[in-house]
């Protein structure tokens, strides 16, 4: 028997769900408007960011669990602009080797070395190495961070927080082992995912200003 739409209106919301949807959106103004105060710490890092790849230098991204999604799109986006001009720049993301990544937690392995193991075998001196995390907790991409550190790439973290008071995160982005570390001032992981993904479009637009304003890139530079 075919069913025949209601013709009711549909109900009114209740005062009970219009808070909850105001709480939802007054949860990801404050991760918002934290970010756009780092305005500065996102330039610089961008800024460095480009100075390496106008050398010739690759971006090497990785993320622990969901944001090895994350590290895949930033991959793509650097390597393949969805805008038309727009240079592509060389860059891998670590977490799609679904292979090597297992790997390292096999037979004894360590599942903390997961990107260090790989940056150890990847990266230059002249690289650029993004690690992506919802919080400080996890020991994979901070360590893959620290390994990339010494090596001499350069280092940028995202990461999530509740706010330290700052603005900023705080001791978040103090026990961070990177050059850079943009901490996503939440505690909920959906608001750190939403506000991770606008950080890193924000870094892929100011880099090509940056690069563009730097002149001729070196010879063997990403193309």
């Amino acid at each position: 028997m075919p069913v025949t739409p209601s013709t009711q209106p549909p109900s009114a919301v209740t005062p009970v769900t219009e808070a909850e949807v105001i709480a939802a959106f007054a949860r990801r103004e404050h991760a918002g408007r934290a970010l756009a105060g780092d305005v500065e710490r996102i330039a610089r890092a961008a800024r460095a960011m480009a100075a390496r790849f106008h050398l010739g230098g690759k971006l090497i991204v990785f993320g622990d669990g969901g944001a090895g999604s994350d590290a895949a799109h930033i991959a793509v986006e650097f390597m393949h602009p969805v805008i038309v001009g727009k240079r592509a720049l060389a860059a891998v993301a670590l977490s799609n080797d679904a292979t090597t990544a297992g790997q390292d937690g096999e037979d004894g392995g360590d599942a903390a070395e997961v990107f260090a193991h790989q940056v150890r075998h990847w990266a230059d001196a002249s690289d650029i190495a993004l690690g992506i995390s919802r919080d400080d907790r996890c020991v994979s991409v901070p360590r893959g961070l620290r390994t990339a550190g010494e090596l001499g790439l350069l280092t940028i973290a995202l990461t999530g927080g509740a706010d330290r008071g700052d603005g900023h995160g705080g001791e978040v982005t103090d026990r961070v082992p990177a050059d850079h570390v943009l901490v996503a001032a939440s505690d909920d992981p959906a608001v750190v995912k939403e506000v991770h993904v606008t950080a890193y479009h924000l870094l892929w637009e100011l880099v090509h200003v940056f690069f563009d304003r730097l002149g001729p890139p070196a010879q063997g530079a990403s193309r």
